[in-house]
């Protein structure tokens, strides 16, 4: 009879072609799968609570995997630490019930964009950060945000990834932006996210902000429901998976 882990992992996502598995075999994922087979001898899927881009990093991503070797957490969290490359690191493991999905169950995310406004970009937030070297008025940044806030049809929010969602309509509960020095942070909580929404969101508030496009756009687009031209999509480096709530 197999056991439920629920794992919190965490990584750095320059050096990864995103989270979900692919035939070169370099995400997230499958570094995570080949520890686990390691450790049990045997083949596991590991499911995570969603995908994240290559280049995007995670605090805090969810996943769960049914294992058939039994080991406490702390020992699961040892074993497969020593096993995966230092930019991924499971920082909690625990036993949860057969009725725990790491997706499905999931009633929200928190995402988290850095930009950093300074004319020069340290080399400690290279791939850190989107380096915008203007200043960013964050009274109009704030006021553009707003905009996002509730229950809204995204799909001109959204990137095509070939297979259509069944809905494009997603609530945001809230959107913080917040500065300290040069680094402006974007922070959006909602209960779920269409490909590439949170990028392209960030993206569309910078240009709003810089005086690149009208706030018209923004609201026009939020009630068309088709995909939008024109649109730029912030750069992956920038955006960080917070944390999934359950």
């Amino acid at each position: 009879m197999s056991q439920r882990l629920k794992l919190i992992v965490a990584y750095d996502g320059t050096p990864f072609a995103g989270w979900q598995s692919q035939s070169h075999r370099n995400t997230v994922q499958d570094h995570l799968e080949r520890a686990f087979k390691r450790v049990t001898g045997g083949v596991v899927r590991v499911h995570g609570a969603g995908r994240t881009d290559a280049g995007v990093h995670a605090l805090a991503q969810c996943a769960h995997v049914d294992v058939l070797k039994f080991l406490p957490p702390d020992h699961w969290i040892k074993a497969l630490n020593a096993l995966l490359p230092p930019a991924i690191r499971v920082l909690r493991c625990r036993n949860v019930s057969k009725d725990f999905h790491a997706r499905l169950s999931a009633k929200g995310k928190i995402y988290r964009y850095r930009i950093w406004t300074g004319p020069i970009l340290p080399p400690f937030e290279y791939r850190r950060a989107w380096h915008v070297a203007q200043l960013l008025d964050l009274k109009v940044l704030k006021s553009a945000a707003k905009h996002f806030v509730g229950t809204h049809d995204f799909a001109s929010f959204a990137a095509n990834r070939g297979k259509p969602e069944p809905s494009t309509i997603r609530s945001i509960n809230s959107v913080r932006v917040r500065q300290k020095g040069p680094c402006v942070t974007i922070e959006f909580d909602g209960n779920g996210f269409l490909y590439k929404m949170v990028r392209l969101m960030v993206g569309t508030l910078v240009k709003y902000t810089l005086g690149k496009m009208h706030i018209g756009e923004i609201t026009s687009r939020l009630h068309s429901g088709k995909l939008g031209s024109g649109r730029f999509v912030a750069p992956a480096e920038g955006l960080y998976l917070v944390r999934v709530r359950y």
